[in-house]
């Protein structure tokens, strides 16, 4: 026999537990537990077993207590789980009546906000949305009878997220109408005890904003979120304002301040824990890719990690194609990677970097030529011909490419640099004889005969405007000739 047999007979026979009448009380709370834990081991195979045991709880209990008030939660998920949605909001309003003195007021808030995360989070079908509606209600009443305002405040704006989801504008405006109004003061300010709160409804009105694409409410509203200093927000919720922030900047064109958005709202989606991260990491490239910034995305601490995820890839490619000016890698990414565009955002602005892409490949390929044809464009860049003569006509328009487009033979003239730059001088030389010829004329002293007759014809021009029009003539590379400025003159409008 091994130690510890001996230790277990020793035991056994030094030591016989009596249980007296005081633990009578003792052995009911045993049985209570036992039925509870043993419903839940119930819960996986047998759902509908086990919720008519963790329904018989609350009777084996003389008053509602802990047991009960556990029992029923347990019993609400399942129902709920099953599609029993009315028996649900039946014992949801028996569990309520446990919080006003069967539990303590922090264990019942916590208990009862972990409940209705839960069925929002199970929610399917618009059966179960209606009864997570009967639910809200039900806990408002409750809450707003029993004078705890914060749970009141969380369980609103979980009715605003649903009304958000279901696109209800309406109810939803009023909501946060109301929200916003609890938490300011009496002169209208915000109260900075309520920041967190303040922030949360701001986050749902700002995406409602961007949903139904109304920029100006959606932009005073980002500045004022911003303004909020006193609160301490999950960062989920920073990561939503700042999201909305940078799509608002790309409807603006706004590269640079999406950019900037586009990565706070990635750091604070990461802090979170969010899978939203991801997607807003790729905008955060879409955007660095629309501002020309030669910077990768990828260089940065918070993003580094992410550069070889296989949900990001696409994007990396990307970013990497675009900055190498590579437009045939950029279109057969684009080409093998349409899910890309499942995004509704994404897909709006896909278009503005493939045009910046096509156009710097544009710009590259012709500079050798003074004469080419969009045919040729069309070919080299596998682009249609509406799309070349679109973007060698925006090229003329903003002074990128000096040239005109024949429409008939589909051809580009490039005009010389050294003659345009010879044409501007010789502008800019006429401009400054006519300029300083009046002005002598007009305004000069010392020129003018008593008898109104000018004495500049008799003294040739005098040395001092000589020497000016001389000056004038070697800034522009050659002197003038002859000695009088109708000779000077003459030579500029004969070409």
């Amino acid at each position: 026999m091994s130690d510890d047999d001996d230790f277990m007979q020793d035991s056994e026979e030094e030591y016989d537990f009596e249980y007296e009448d005081d633990d009578e009380e003792q052995s009911g709370d045993v049985d209570i537990e036992n039925k509870y834990y043993n419903a839940k081991q119930l819960k996986g195979d047998e759902p509908e077993a086990a919720v008519d045991e963790f329904l018989g709880i609350p009777a084996l209990e003389e008053a509602k207590g802990d047991w009960g008030f556990k029992g029923l939660k347990q019993a609400i998920k399942l129902e709920f789980k099953l599609a029993r949605y009315d028996k649900a909001v039946e014992h949801y309003k028996e569990l309520l009546t446990y919080v006003k003195s069967a539990v303590t007021r922090n264990y019942s808030e916590k208990s009862i906000n972990n409940m209705l995360d839960f069925i929002e989070k199970a929610a399917e079908n618009p059966d179960a949305y209606r009864c997570m509606e009967r639910f809200y209600a039900l806990t408002l009443d409750t809450f707003q009878s029993t004078n705890n305002e914060r749970l009141w405040l969380k369980t609103n704006i979980k009715l605003a997220r649903l009304w958000l989801e279901r696109k209800e504008y309406r109810q939803l405006t009023e909501k946060v109408r109301e929200l916003h109004k609890t938490c300011q003061r009496e002169d209208g300010t915000d109260d900075p005890s309520k920041g967190t709160y303040s922030l949360e409804v701001y986050s749902l009105e700002i995406l409602m904003y961007a949903d139904t694409r109304n920029n100006k409410r959606l932009k005073a509203l980002y500045q004022r979120a911003l303004k909020v200093k006193s609160a301490v927000p999950h960062p989920k919720i920073m990561g939503i304002i700042r999201e909305c922030g940078g799509k608002m900047h790309m409807s603006e064109e706004n590269w640079k301040g999406a950019q900037s958005d586009f990565f706070e709202s990635f750091r604070n989606y990461d802090e979170a824990g969010s899978l939203q991260r991801i997607q807003v990491l790729k905008y955060l490239v879409l955007a660095t890719m629309l501002s020309g910034s030669n910077i990768n995305p990828f260089d940065s601490q918070e993003t580094k990690p992410y550069q070889n995820d296989p949900r990001i890839s696409t994007m990396t490619d990307l970013v990497n194609a675009y900055q190498r000016e590579d437009i045939h890698d950029y279109e057969k990414i684009l080409k093998n990677n349409q899910d890309l565009l499942q995004d509704p955002f994404i897909a709006e602005n896909i278009d503005e970097v493939t045009r910046n892409v096509r156009t710097k490949a544009v710009v590259k390929l012709v500079a050798p030529y003074t004469r080419f044809t969009l045919a040729f464009i069309s070919k080299q860049l596998k682009i249609s011909l509406p799309e070349v003569q679109d973007i060698v006509g925006f090229l003329i328009v903003d002074k990128s490419l000096r040239g005109k487009i024949n429409q008939q033979t589909g051809t580009v003239e490039i005009e010389s640099s050294t003659d345009m730059d010879r044409v501007q001088a010789m502008e800019e030389w006429s401009a400054a004889i006519g300029s300083l010829w009046a002005t002598v004329l007009n305004e000069g002293e010392g020129f003018k005969s008593d008898d109104g007759g000018s004495q500049y014809a008799q003294s040739g021009g005098g040395p001092m405007i000589q020497q000016s029009l001389n000056g004038l003539g070697a800034k522009h590379g050659r002197a003038p000739k002859g000695k009088g400025p109708g000779r000077l003159l003459g030579v500029g409008s004969k070409g």
